[in-house]
């Protein structure tokens, strides 16, 4: 069937062992991403119960959520990409990797070098917004009412960059090795 999990496949990350400073950092961020989801989660909630049953919705909820997304994703990228858990097509480079290992390998360290550069150019363009909005006092949000900083958020974009490229960088290693 279509629809059937393949175990294999989630079980096939390598093996936790010893002292990862790299792991602990990025698992700490993306635990951080996970109870801001949950909290995201407690004011929608609560935006609506306030809105439907008290008339009283409310103020920069929808500003906060839309933020919100993008500095969760961020957070969590470095551990999606060292446990090996993001989105791709596997299916050519394991053919590869069966029928000429060397030939898999270098297309799993290109792979990995591609998406650190890739990560990095993330980071690396998004610094100057984070410069900008530190020195103009930018800000979402209507002014008087409700307002938020959007330098920590775009800081989020350049953090969750850097951890990205690091994960790609500390996979790397196991590429080259062949695991």
């Amino acid at each position: 069937m279509a629809d059937e999990t393949n175990m294999a496949a989630l079980d096939a990350a390598p093996e936790r062992t010893g002292f990862d400073p790299v792991r602990i950092a990025l698992d700490a961020l993306a635990a951080i991403g996970t109870i801001w989801t949950f909290g995201l989660m407690l004011l929608i909630c609560a935006d609506v119960i306030g809105r439907s049953f008290l008339n009283a919705p409310i103020t920069g909820v929808a500003e906060i959520a839309a933020h919100s997304v993008v500095g969760i994703v961020f957070l969590q990228i470095g551990a999606t990409i060292h446990q090996r858990r993001m989105t791709r097509a596997d299916f050519l480079i394991e053919r590869i990797a069966r029928a000429a290992p060397p030939l898999g390998r270098a297309m799993e360290v290109l792979f990995l070098l591609v998406g650190a550069a890739v990560m990095a150019f993330i980071a690396w363009a998004a610094w100057p917004g984070v410069l900008n909005s530190l020195a103009l006092r930018e800000f979402f949000g209507v002014q008087g009412l409700f307002t938020v900083p959007t330098w920590p958020f775009r800081a989020l974009i350049v953090l969750g960059g850097t951890a990205g490229a690091i994960a790609h960088l500390a996979l790397l290693p196991s590429a080259i090795r062949g695991r």
